[in-house]
């Protein structure tokens, strides 16, 4: 360890935290070592973590000093929220807040912020095309962190910040995966109509953080999305016919349908997805496949990650 930058990875036992634990000791001749920070050093996952060769230490965000000591003595740290534990974007924000003051009492020479765009610069809190939530945002899980990023910058951290995508593996975990309608076939619904919406494996998430604090200083200050491919509604549906191999259909509902769905997060999520529908061009725009496989060459299309995983993807 001592003859290797450390890498500190908040969430550790999370899909992006793990994902960039995994690459790191993946790669034993980069020169970096992982620290995986976690709520719990005794859970499945961080005892998996450490069997692989991680460094597991116990941190709460919520406990800057916690975070501060899990910090100490190390070159990157990889900042990230858990906004559906909870649902709350203050909390969110308290708890990069605290992040960016441990990471600057560290000392750390690279911090990784995940983060997501704030929203209300593109659609203002007076603007009725999309409900107001919580009295304060229009898309909670995005707001919060978007809005976190001056702590970064104002701590004078060393930081990139890195937008993320949708998780393909929400098929998985989030029951956004194909239903079967009345008439027993397969259907895929989502409120984006024939836009193009940027996806991504969870996994390569933390292969492109990985990518990023690789290249050094040369990504600080910048801020960089990733994504694994650019897909439609209907294209997503294709792709999982013939992976599934049964048809799939595209149920293209509007944004006010899915937030009447009432599952905990439709209103947030339905949000989302008009963000993600009516501002395509400017969200796809950031989010660049091709700078994403530059930092992670083994980037996964839509294709690639299903071949993989759709025997996981639950049926209803």
């Amino acid at each position: 360890m001592a003859d290797r930058k450390i890498i500190a990875v908040v969430g550790a036992t999370g899909a992006q935290g793990g994902g960039l634990v995994r690459a790191i000791l993946a790669d034993p001749t980069g020169g970096f070592a992982a620290r995986a920070i976690t709520r719990d050093v005794t859970s499945e996952k961080a005892r998996a973590l450490a069997q692989l060769g991680a460094e597991v230490v116990q941190a709460s965000i919520d406990d800057e000093a916690s975070v501060a000591r899990a910090f100490e003595g190390a070159y990157g740290a990889y900042c990230v929220t858990f906004f559906w534990d909870h649902y709350s974007p203050e909390k969110e924000i308290a708890e990069a807040r605290n992040m960016a003051a441990a990471a600057k009492a560290a000392g750390v020479q690279h911090v990784i912020w995940s983060t997501l765009e704030d929203t209300r610069l593109f659609i203002p809190l007076s603007d009725n095309r999309m409900p107001t939530l919580k009295d304060q945002y229009k898309v909670p899980h995005f707001d919060g962190k978007g809005a976190s990023n001056k702590f970064f910058t104002e701590a004078g951290v060393p930081t990139t910040f890195m937008l993320a995508s949708y998780y393909w593996d929400n098929l998985i975990y989030f029951g956004a995966g194909p239903k079967k309608g009345p008439d027993g076939v397969l259907a895929f619904t989502l409120p984006m109509g024939d836009a193009k919406m940027a996806g991504i494996a969870a996994e390569d998430i933390g292969r492109c953080a990985y990518g990023i604090f690789k290249a050094g200083k040369a990504e600080i200050g910048k801020t960089i999305g990733i994504a694994g491919e650019h897909l439609t509604g209907a294209e997503m549906a294709a792709a999982l016919t013939k992976a599934l191999g049964q048809e799939v259909r595209y149920n293209a509902v509007t944004p006010a349908t899915y937030r009447s769905f009432g599952f905990p997060g439709a209103d947030d999520l339905g949000n989302m997805f008009q963000f993600y529908h009516d501002f395509a061009g400017p969200v796809n725009g950031l989010r660049d496949v091709g700078r994403s496989r530059a930092l992670n060459p083994a980037l996964q299309s839509f294709d690639t990650w299903l071949a993989h995983n759709k025997e996981r993807i639950p049926l209803e």
